[in-house]
């Protein structure tokens, strides 16, 4: 427990303390990891929450697939690969011996762990185990350089107060308390390290929090701290107001609403996870989006405040599904929407997109696993029609219907789009539009035009 009577320098300390998450391209290389020195250090006392460098993680996916496919050979082959990459960026990253040393016994130790693996039999708890070895080794070579710069570095061991409870959900109070412990034995330390994406069961097993990883991580940590901001660094500088990979000349938005955010993260905008803000909504801790490749770049605020009456952003989700029921004799019979969404709830399948009329109703899924039973199950109340390929366009901001002409700007702009769904109304966020995979681009474009 905290000694009471450093609790209140402790409060005053978390008010100013800001959370800061890197991302694998942001700690890809020796070079990357000297970058994120040069923001973290002048930055201050913060906690600095670091995923596995860029490919790690597949690496090691890679290795436990071959361990449950019962090759070892294969798995010793990918082990052997990566352990010379991360033995060529000791070799880069540290200018003294002893360091460079340090971090390298690190490493052998690390890939010798793994190598053990390929000698027993091998489950799903041996797989975490796997797969956490990329968040420990990434920690662990950045700790060392920091500390060969002298910086005083605490590290904050993720599987110390990243718990999980018996829902398999994080058990925030419990991670607030470790953390707070933590932090208040090392008072003086420059700033604090931990490892994203995780954990440790209600058992004690290491575990990870799968959905949002290292962000989920980092939203947590600001949550439980009540922190003063979470910054999520990635090569991209913040969230953009279209898909830059489809049309040109995009913009970082600068501000977004955390409902805006979660609207754009859900509907395809990659850069965040949807889920993963969850924490710091609900603790009303705001997150920046920050470029590490341009530290200087504004980024993307988000928090609860809103801005009236503007278009923040557009984006599209692909693979979706459209599913119509017509069913002239269930005409606005009682219990019908319930009996068709019974339906999807017990193939446990998320619905995105729903349009009703008096005679039947539209909807979209984009997770196709039990499609062919969901269309069976469908034709006891009425005829069933299903469009492949197709993808959901959702343009987000102030939308609320007092906003008149808002909804025919976005609607004149398709004029030469063919348009399956139309939903609007369920959100004052956004507008969602169903259209066939050919059309994203089109779409894509004739709406930056038309709104940016």
């Amino acid at each position: 427990m905290i000694d009471q009577k450093k609790a209140v320098s402790l409060y005053l300390f978390l008010r100013n303390m800001k959370v800061l998450k890197f991302g694998g391209t942001s700690v890809g290389s020796a070079l990357r990891f000297k970058s994120v020195a040069k923001i973290v250090v002048p930055a201050g006392k913060n906690v600095v929450v670091l995923s596995a460098m860029s490919g790690t993680t597949n690496s090691l996916l890679e290795i436990a697939g071959h361990m449950y496919d019962r090759n070892p050979e294969e798995a010793r082959n990918v082990i052997a690969a990566l352990r010379n990459k991360y033995e060529g960026v000791v070799q880069e990253l540290y200018t003294k011996a002893d360091y460079q040393q340090k971090a390298l016994e690190f490493i052998r130790e690390t890939f010798d762990y793994l190598l053990s693996f390929t000698k027993s039999t091998f489950r799903d708890t041996q797989e975490r185990l796997v797969v956490a070895q990329g968040e420990l080794m990434s920690t662990f070579l950045f700790a060392t350089y920091l500390q060969e710069q002298g910086v005083n570095v605490q590290m904050l061991p993720a599987l110390s107060f990243m718990r999980l409870n018996s829902q398999g959900e994080p058990d925030l109070e419990r991670i607030r308390e470790s953390l707070l412990a933590l932090l208040n034995d090392a008072p003086d330390a420059d700033l604090y390290l931990t490892q994203g994406y995780i954990c440790t069961n209600v058992r004690g097993e290491v575990d990870n929090l799968k959905r949002g990883g290292s962000d989920y991580s980092a939203s947590l940590i600001g949550a439980a701290l009540r922190a003063e901001e979470i910054q999520i660094w990635t090569d991209i500088d913040g969230l953009h107001n279209n898909d830059p990979r489809v049309v040109d000349d995009t913009t970082a938005v600068r501000h977004l609403h955390f409902n805006e955010a979660a609207e754009l993260a859900y509907f395809g905008a990659k850069i965040l996870h949807p889920t993963c803000i969850l924490p710091a909504v609900a603790a009303n801790v705001p997150v920046r989006l920050l470029n590490t490749m341009e530290p200087s770049a504004q980024g993307t605020l988000i928090d609860n405040s809103f801005d009236k009456g503007i278009i923040k952003a557009v984006a599209a989700k692909d693979n979706i599904v459209a599913i119509k029921v017509k069913s002239s004799r269930m005409l606005l019979a009682p219990g019908f929407l319930r009996k068709v969404f019974e339906i999807f709830e017990s193939y446990r399948t998320s619905i995105d997109m729903v349009c009703t009329s008096e005679v039947g109703v539209s909807l979209t899924i984009d997770d196709t696993r039990y499609l062919n039973d969901i269309v069976h199950d469908l034709k006891k109340y009425g005829s069933v029609s299903v469009d492949l390929d197709m993808c959901i366009v959702c343009v987000v901001g102030d939308m609320h219907w007092s906003n008149a002409g808002f909804e025919t700007k976005v609607m004149t702009a398709l004029k030469d789009i063919s348009v399956r769904m139309v939903s609007y109304g369920g959100s004052n966020y956004n507008i969602s539009i169903l259209v066939r995979e050919e059309d994203k681009a089109a779409t894509l474009k004739a709406l930056s035009k038309s709104l940016f």
